[in-house]
């Protein structure tokens, strides 16, 4: 007995009208997230320099420590600290030094360690001292006589403050704190420090 074949089942794929709408849906979704993602880059921006200069700064003061003399923390624009070093507020490098024993002592001044700032984030901009000293003993410490070209530690308030900031909207700035003492710390300015919000500034 001879058998009809069945008909074959047509394959169905999208229409014009679903592909439309689906690309439709899917570009005001692009349009809905793109603020929250440029905020995002923005903020990521601002805590990458934040976390350089921290960095650094720790440096500086575990160097101190560590050879006994006093070190210089340096914001500058030199590519090559190592060889040519200005100190300059707003640097896009930072660069650590020690500093010479005594005035006209045989003893050198060692360059240490430097990192970047401003080629991890462009615009991003850092209000604060342009040289910080760190003593033998990790504190803080006023020295005028540095050895840096532009690099005079002149603070005498009870903490080092960096701001570092991005215009533009929805820019979160945060704040780098050190201590007399010599601790260093990350803050946000937009808190006031306490139990409930223990990143907030004092």
């Amino acid at each position: 007995m001879l058998t009809q074949p069945l008909p074959r089942a047509r394959s169905r794929g999208f229409s014009l009208i679903e592909l439309m709408v689906t690309v439709t849906l899917l570009g005001v979704l692009v349009l809905l997230a793109m603020p929250s993602m440029a905020a995002w880059i923005r903020n990521n921006k601002v805590r990458t320099v934040a976390d350089a200069l921290e960095n650094g700064l720790r440096v500086a003061q575990v160097e101190a420590t560590r050879r006994s003399r006093q070190v210089v923390f340096v914001l500058t624009n030199s590519p090559t600290p190592a060889t040519s070093l200005t100190a300059v507020a707003n640097g896009g490098y930072w660069a650590t030094k020690t500093i010479r024993l005594t005035t006209g002592s045989s003893d050198t001044a060692d360059f240490i360690e430097s990192g970047t700032l401003s080629g991890t984030a462009a615009n991003v901009q850092i209000t604060g001292p342009a040289a910080l000293c760190f003593s033998a003993l990790g504190r803080v410490v006023v020295n005028t006589n540095t050895g840096v070209t532009g690099a005079s530690c002149n603070v005498t308030a009870s903490a080092a403050q960096y701001d570092i900031q991005l215009d533009g909207p929805d820019a979160r700035p945060l704040r780098v704190l050190v201590s007399l003492g010599g601790q260093v710390r990350m803050c946000d300015p937009a808190k006031t420090l306490s139990s409930t919000h223990p990143d907030g500034c004092p």
